[in-house]
């Protein structure tokens, strides 16, 4: 009788034994699981003592350091991450994200002042008064000043401290000109001054910076999850979570364009492009102009002019109600100082400027003419050619491209390139907000240096591989070099 595979006694040593690798296994998720684990608390610490190290005038080699070390523990989490089951790596990204939030709340902000205005705009407000009618420095808002953003003692020298040309000393940023924030942005800050505390300076607005990045984080799990690969969806969540910048500009720093980008998540996870998608798209707008870069690809692929104009009209109208109470107390004011922030973008002459890789090949007057033809022609090629399915891809196209010819100096604009990124896997683009990094922290330790053009040069360079390296002849090509290999380690050989 032919011996079966049922009563076939197992060989000593053999393969068949059944208590032989089954659970070899199921030791890798957990190495893996405990591998990322280790990885996010290395970078929790980093975070932290990185904080804890000095501002950007005073510590700007150390806080590089630190950035760097963080963005390396970042992406090795986040490769590690990959191969855990969906259902352990969606709650490894959520107290990770807990984690390093945490972390961004460990100390005041250090590269950014921009939270004391966010501040100062909340208090004007519940006082009854317009954030658009006077700027900080008015005699007619004098009454609202206090030790904190308008210190009395000392010599009014620090971080984040200025002298304005009347002598007052003040804890902030143009405090002459009246604001720049939209009016989705100016309601925030309005929400988070009538839940502070007494005395409790700038940590209520960290903390509503932590609640918009993590609230953000779990619509990316949701969007993607409904949307996109369950499998893939906490690692591409992390991107986001546990990026470096998240925690340093959204949390430590507040910054207001965390909830514009949580409205432009919520925007392209509706399932239908329609009057929602529009009117998110109009809130996320309204609290930074930034995010109407993704317009043509929330329209990704629509070419009729009912959907088309169904979006377009929600997003004007949820702006134009978003404005309306603070034009009926201001008036033609209410755009504050904004058009002249638009113009002067914080870009000096001679050290940081507009189309710093464009003026490598062209004259200065054809630089700006030039990005503006090609921003159109992105944006066109977006909107007609660009799916459907996925219209976060041509977000994030015309998004990064307009980051690389731009290149601001600013690293937290680039917080929505980031979400992007989390929701179409396409991490090269996260180059460009190293790129902004690095030249807000080095530029004051490599003085003279073009620093701007290498940084968004190389950027450039690695968004340039990563698209050819995706391009379809290229990925055939390497299945092809992988196949003989494949088929070797397959016979054992």
């Amino acid at each position: 009788m032919t011996e079966t595979a049922t009563n076939r006694p197992a060989r000593v040593g053999s393969s068949a034994s059944p208590s032989s690798h089954p659970a070899a296994p199921a030791k890798r998720p957990t190495v893996r699981l405990a591998v990322t684990a280790a990885l996010l608390a290395a970078l929790t610490a980093v975070v932290t003592d990185t904080l804890h190290a000095g501002d950007n005038h005073s510590a700007p080699a150390r806080l590089l350091v630190g950035y760097a070390v963080a963005w390396v523990l970042f992406a090795a989490a986040v490769w590690t991450v990959r191969k855990v089951p969906a259902r352990a790596a969606t709650v490894l990204v959520l107290i990770g994200a807990a984690a390093v939030v945490v972390a961004g709340l460990s100390a005041p902000p250090r590269t950014s002042d921009d939270m004391y205005r966010y501040a100062w705009d909340g208090r004007v407000q519940a006082a009854g008064i317009s954030p658009y009618a006077y700027p900080p420095a008015a005699p007619e808002l004098a009454h609202l000043r206090d030790g904190w953003l308008f210190p009395t003692e000392g010599a009014c020298k620090g971080w984040g401290l200025s002298h304005t040309g009347s002598g007052l000393c003040v804890r902030m940023n143009r405090p002459t000109v009246p604001t720049i924030y939209p009016p989705v942005a100016e309601g925030w800050y309005l929400a988070v001054h009538a839940v502070s505390p007494p005395g409790s300076r700038h940590k209520p607005l960290q903390v509503g910076g932590a609640a918009l990045a993590l609230g953000t984080t779990v619509a990316l799990l949701v969007v993607l999850r409904r949307r996109g690969d369950p499998q893939r969806a906490p690692a591409r969540a992390a991107l986001w979570a546990w990026c470096p910048a998240v925690t340093f500009e959204a949390v430590n720093n507040a910054h207001i364009d965390t909830l514009g980008v949580l409205f432009v998540v919520l925007a392209l996870g509706t399932g239908t492009v329609g009057a929602r998608r529009g009117a998110l798209l109009g809130a996320a707008i309204a609290v930074k102009i930034l995010p109407v870069l993704v317009l043509p690809g929330a329209l990704s692929g629509q070419r009729g002019p009912a959907r088309v104009l169904r979006v377009a009209a929600s997003a004007v109208a949820a702006v134009a109600l978003a404005y309306l109470p603070y034009v009926i107390v201001s008036g033609a004011g209410v755009l504050g100082y904004l058009p002249g922030y638009l113009q002067e973008e914080g870009y000096e002459s001679g050290h940081v400027r507009r189309f710093a890789l464009l003026r490598l090949f062209l004259p200065d007057a054809a630089a700006g003419v030039t990005a503006a033809v090609l921003l159109a022609l992105t944006a066109l090629y977006v909107w007609w050619r660009g799916d459907p399915a996925r219209p976060w891809r041509g977000a994030l196209l015309l998004t990064g491209t307009a980051m690389l010819l731009f290149s601001p100096r600013y690293p937290w604009y680039s917080l929505l390139v980031i979400a992007l990124v989390a929701l179409d896997g396409r991490w090269e683009w996260l180059t460009v907000t190293l790129a902004g990094t690095t030249l807000y922290l080095a530029g004051r330790l490599l003085p003279g240096f073009p620093l701007q053009a290498w940084t968004y040069g190389v950027a450039a360079l690695v968004v340039t591989a990563g698209a050819c390296l995706r391009c379809p002849p290229v990925r055939e090509l390497a299945k092809r070099c992988r196949g003989p290999a494949a088929f070797t380690k397959g016979l054992g050989g």
